[in-house]
């Protein structure tokens, strides 16, 4: 019995070195193939950190400036984070006057002129103070006054309200630049038919926001580039559910309704990185779908364009474009010819 078990033990570990003599060469080599994948990387990392990460066709993103375009922290600024961000449009900056100048100084007053009349007739004529009540059914001058000073006060707040209506329905002109946002669940897709360009705009993980210096929640991996100081015509609709494209400090807030196409003009004034937020709530993720416009010259924007892919429409283009929507018959009349 105890020979045949030496024999049994004899086996297991002539055939463990047998098959251990035939892995080592090909672990071997795959240990090289390891050390040799490290090197390669890390050779990369240094090439990386010694020239740069280098964009196609040129372009480098936009650096965005802290407090510009972005909300601000209660901590940082306890009463900016309380009121509107910096305005960036002409649109938004004579919505934040009116704000500022018209509308909070005359709620102010009435609301304190409210409040003051509330007061004197609680002192005045309490039970206390006017044991025997007034008879008094009406006063002519009270009512004619209270009448007419509260439609001045209406009149004067519509006029800068109807201004402020009126600026923001303005057409696009034929010349601006066409830009499709449109919302998916949960995420934003850019398209520019004028360009031939499409980019997908997904948010950032936190590690990845903090390494490009943006805030979590903010960052996007394609922002929607978009030149500065031209009319840009921003369409917005949605695949699947409601959405809306907002971007506070370039007042600007459009719903993105699936089989709808809604259009407004935006005109951006300085470059910048310009951050907002889808504003419908449509699921469970409404909160992850971030919206980054970044404004660059018309230069980079076409470098921009370049590196997409995309294409720049030459003023030939556009005049052939214009002289065949001229010369096309109309289509009444169109249908009036006979057939050959």
């Amino acid at each position: 019995m105890g020979q045949a078990f030496a024999r049994m033990k004899f086996s297991i570990l002539a055939l463990m070195a047998a098959v251990l003599a035939v892995a080592s060469p090909q672990m071997a080599i795959a240990q090289d193939a390891a050390q040799d994948g490290v090197v390669a990387e890390q050779s990369a990392a240094t090439a990386d950190a010694e020239t740069g990460p280098v964009e196609p066709g040129g372009y480098t993103p936009l650096e965005p400036t802290e407090g510009k375009g972005m909300p601000t922290s209660y901590y940082d600024d306890p009463l900016k984070s309380m009121t509107f961000q910096d305005q960036y449009t002409k649109d938004g900056e004579y919505a934040l006057f009116m704000h500022d100048w018209i509308l909070m100084p005359v709620i102010t007053a009435i609301s304190i002129f409210v409040l003051g009349l509330l007061l004197y007739v609680g002192f005045r004529f309490n039970r206390r103070a006017n044991p025997v009540p007034s008879k008094t059914t009406h006063n002519t001058l009270i009512e004619v006054v209270w009448t007419i000073v509260p439609v001045i006060i209406l009149v004067i707040i519509a006029v800068p309200s109807i201004t402020l209506l009126a600026r923001q329905y303005e057409t696009p002109p034929a010349d601006a630049i066409t830009i499709k946002a449109v919302g998916y669940q949960w995420y934003w897709g850019y398209e520019y038919p004028d360009h031939d360009v499409e980019v997908i705009s997904n948010m950032l993980d936190e590690d990845a926001a903090a390494a490009n210096g943006e805030y979590h929640q903010l960052a996007v991996d394609n922002r929607m580039v978009v030149p500065v100081g031209v009319p840009l015509r921003i369409q917005t609709t949605a695949a699947d559910v409601i959405h809306a494209f907002a971007v506070p400090s370039l007042w600007f807030k459009q719903d993105a309704v699936p089989g709808r196409l809604n259009e407004r003009m935006l005109v951006i004034e300085e470059p910048g990185v310009y951050y907002g937020q889808c504003s419908e709530l449509c699921g469970a993720l409404h909160g992850f779908m971030p919206i980054a416009v970044e404004a660059v010259p018309m230069e980079d924007f076409e470098a921009w364009v370049l590196s997409e892919g995309g294409t720049i429409p030459s003023d030939e283009d556009e005049v052939s474009a214009e002289a065949a929507d001229t010369d096309a018959p109309p289509a009444d009349e169109a249908a009036e010819e006979p057939a050959a």
